[in-house]
């Protein structure tokens, strides 16, 4: 009596699953906090845009080349890098706007991307700031996936922005002297970490 027979199914089983099962096609990129950077303006009493900058975000991009729709993005601020250009006008931002004594980090997380070309996607997400989060949707242009010529790491270089209402988020400071609609726009570097696909990018 053959022994092994009744166990060739499941090996043939364990077989088609190992070869058949779809292979991880997303590659997760590091966001490089030196050359990724967001910067906001918002009218001041009616006479201009008041604009500033937080730096030196964190996060990760999970990207599918092939299928950019199954990507993610992940990201977190220290609000304490915030820069308004006056170190009065930074204070009162972070505590009266921002609250950031009690709120530190504002973060976004993708809920879909939605490719509209090789080169433009539309991301939505939420956004959340100050103890508020509002759902938000980037434009956002894909201006490099190489290698980088200094680090020689594969890289991916994009610009993203959007505009949202700060009340959405609860942030009601002065509704007579700054503005509702709040203008962001994200200048992204991000760095492989971590390869599921093979790297054929010169």
């Amino acid at each position: 009596m053959n022994i092994l027979r009744p166990l060739l199914p499941t090996s043939a089983l364990l077989l088609t699953l190992i070869i058949g099962a779809p292979a991880a096609a997303a590659d997760r990129y590091a966001i490089d906090p030196v050359h990724t950077r967001v910067a906001f303006r918002v009218m001041h009493a009616g006479f201009s845009p008041s604009i500033g900058t937080v730096s030196r975000p964190t996060g990760t991009l999970i990207y599918d080349e092939d299928n950019p729709a199954a990507s993610q993005v992940s990201i977190d601020i220290n609000l304490a890098t915030l820069d308004m250009g006056d170190a009065d006008w930074n204070r009162k931002t972070l505590k009266d706007f921002l609250k950031s004594s009690e709120y530190p980090t504002a973060s976004f997380r993708s809920t879909a991307v939605e490719p509209v070309s090789e080169t433009l996607l539309r991301v939505t997400g939420n956004l959340e700031i100050a103890g508020g989060t509002t759902p938000v949707t980037f434009t956002v242009i894909l201006n490099a996936h190489k290698r980088h010529p200094l680090t020689l790491k594969k890289t991916l270089g994009m610009q993203a922005s959007t505009d949202f209402s700060r009340k959405a988020l609860g942030i009601d400071a002065w509704p007579s002297l700054v503005g509702d609609r709040v203008h962001m726009d994200v200048a992204i570097e991000a760095v492989l970490t971590d390869r599921n696909t093979e790297d054929n990018t010169p």
